[in-house]
């Protein structure tokens, strides 16, 4: 147990007390320390792993519907209320239409020249005199191109058609709509595009002013004298001959026995008469 205790306090002594006594006896060289650099660490990137797809698209859920102008509405005539049972087909658009006011070779692009276009359609249920009203429109400037309202007379089913056909400039190169209504009421619309562009209209020569010589009035013709009538010889009297008195024999046949004839009356002589 002493040995034990004192191997003990001589690891303590040396451990606390060996190495400056060394270093008395061996003095150290200095060496060069190493200055520490700076190491980065690493950060930790979050790669996303979810890529939030969206599920909602906005639909605009209202369309706006077609307005009657107030400037078209001022022009109506009709003066029967448009029935709520009136129906009309989906409009076609052609450059022509048959005898039946059916389209020929309906399409939805045109390319200019255009010229006339018509939108024909078909209906039932309407009622005469009701007041109806097709609007053509460029869309792309909202521009009214052609436009025609009237009293409706077509009876109450079967075909119709409404036409354009303005100034070639008119049919610009994009999309257009025909719009059509009862009274104030929308209907039905159609669209179409034309392509191409218009021609160009032949400039129109202005007239110049060219001035006209006039021709002075000479001295009007001096008028010949006329014959101056002689004057008529005055008118002479003629006395018409009293007629002469005639005996007249009748002869008759024996034994009728006739009294002689009687001396004719004397016939007054004419009052003298003036002659020219």
């Amino acid at each position: 147990m002493f040995v034990a205790f004192l191997l003990i306090g001589i690891a303590v002594a040396i451990g606390k007390f060996g190495e400056p006594a060394a270093y008395k006896v061996f003095p150290p060289s200095p060496t060069i320390t190493q200055t520490p650099t700076i190491t980065l660490t690493p950060t930790i990137t979050l790669t996303p792993t979810i890529t939030l797809t969206p599920t909602i698209t906005e639909t605009p859920s209202i369309t706006p519907t077609p307005m009657m102008p107030a400037e078209i509405a001022t022009q109506f005539l009709g003066e029967v209320t448009p029935g709520a049972d009136a129906v009309f087909s989906p409009l076609q658009i052609s450059r022509s239409i048959d005898e039946s006011r059916l389209p020929v070779n309906p399409q939805i692009e045109f390319a200019n020249p255009v010229g006339k276009l018509y939108a024909t359609f078909s209906y039932n249920n309407m009622q005469d005199g009701v007041q109806w009203t097709a609007l053509w429109y460029r869309l792309q400037d909202r521009k009214l191109i052609c436009y025609e309202t009237q009293a409706w007379s077509g009876g109450t089913g079967g075909y119709g058609y409404t036409e354009c056909e303005p100034l070639s400039n008119e049919w610009l190169p994009g999309e257009f709509e025909v719009q059509m209504f009862l009274g104030m009421q929308w209907q039905v619309s159609g669209r179409f595009t034309i392509t191409g562009n218009p021609p160009t209209p032949a400039p129109t020569l202005t007239p110049t002013s060219t001035r006209t010589s006039t021709i002075t009035p000479g001295p009007s013709p001096t008028r010949t004298a006329s014959r101056t009538p002689q004057p008529s010889s005055t008118p002479t009297i003629t006395r018409t001959p009293r007629p002469s008195a005639t005996l007249t024999v009748t002869s008759t046949r024996a034994p009728t026995w006739t009294a002689s004839p009687t001396r004719p009356t004397n016939t007054r002589a004419p009052s003298p008469t003036a002659t020219r």
